[in-house]
């Protein structure tokens, strides 16, 4: 880190130190075949206290990559450790349909790095985050405490949404294609973690939004071995699949629109935030593949005049 980092070295924060991985991997400095990932050192420090003060990434290194930190270095790749919401709330952490209305979706509530409240930095670091867990965790927690009575029954749910649950289910645990779900699955991860990473430019993203549009046709021929109903993990990961597939296909489409960089979002063709154009939350509708990408406004008033709003600045470090 002394060439990226040089007063913060090993105390750099985490996405200064994925951000110069990407950059020591993009410029061909990275190791293994491909070249796509960097080596992490630990054979420098006694074997005893790697075994008693990092056990964890010591299990880790051995469960995902079979390597024995003691001896070998870890194979490493810049990757995301934490998410910016998702779903669009009020401060009382009730979910908003934004369909010309801001109005809230009864008995659903979002907090931490699923929500978007509209407030700076409240998604930055998950559960983690004093605003996140204090400030909007109570606030739905108060709400909540509010809105269900003791006693009351639940709503009747309509036996369409239920089909269509059971639909789904069935669909999925019947598919007989010709693509496994881990297949499927890698081809998202490696589309992700090449066009739709730290760093991002028009060509990539375009690229991106195609490949992934592919691997999401792949779902139409997907194949299911197990159709038991009891601890089924080629069922349960091919749902999550199907969940985390959609996800992407509006990430990248999301990233492709945004023509600027802010935040967590880097792209090298658009190096400067624009806050005339893009100073707003991209809403994204997910219809199979096909994405509709609008905007909503970012608050920029507080509820109440004892405290000021804060505009966004310059991230620098």
């Amino acid at each position: 880190m002394e060439r990226y980092a040089p007063n913060a070295k090993d105390l750099a924060s985490r996405d200064v130190v994925s951000r110069s991985m990407s950059i020591e991997i993009n410029e061909g400095r990275g190791v293994g075949k491909d070249k796509d990932h960097v080596h992490l050192h630990l054979s420098h420090l006694d074997k005893s206290v790697i075994e008693n003060r990092l056990p964890g990434i010591t299990d880790a290194a051995r469960l995902f990559a079979n390597v024995d930190v003691t001896k070998d270095p870890i194979p490493v790749v810049p990757t995301v450790h934490y998410n910016m919401g998702g779903i669009p709330t009020n401060y009382k952490a009730e979910v908003l349909t934004v369909n010309g209305s801001e109005k809230t979706v009864p008995g659903l509530m979002a907090i931490g790095e699923a929500a978007c409240v509209s407030v700076h930095g409240a998604n930055r670091l998950g559960s983690n985050s004093l605003i996140d867990l204090v400030v909007f965790g109570r606030a739905a927690a108060k709400r909540a405490a509010e809105l269900v009575k003791p006693g009351a029954p639940h709503e009747d749910i309509g036996e369409l949404e239920t089909q269509k649950c059971l639909d789904r289910f069935d669909k999925l645990r019947n598919a007989k294609g010709d693509n496994s779900t881990a297949e499927l699955r890698l081809a998202m991860q490696k589309t992700m973690q090449s066009k739709c990473a730290v760093f991002r430019t028009e060509k990539n993203l375009k690229e991106g939004v195609d490949e992934i549009q592919k691997t999401y046709d792949g779902m139409d021929s997907i194949s299911v071995k197990d159709r038991s109903l009891v601890f089924n993990t080629d069922l349960v990961e091919t749902l999550e699949f199907d969940n985390l597939i959609r996800q992407a296909v509006t990430t990248v489409e999301s990233a492709y629109h945004r023509k600027e960089s802010r935040g967590a979002h880097a792209r090298e063709d658009y190096p400067k935030r624009d806050d005339e154009k893009f100073m707003q939350h991209t809403l994204a509708w997910c219809d199979g593949k096909n994405t509709k990408i609008s905007y909503r406004e970012v608050h920029k008033s507080t509820l109440t005049n004892e405290v000021q709003y804060f505009p966004p600045q310059e991230r620098v470090y």
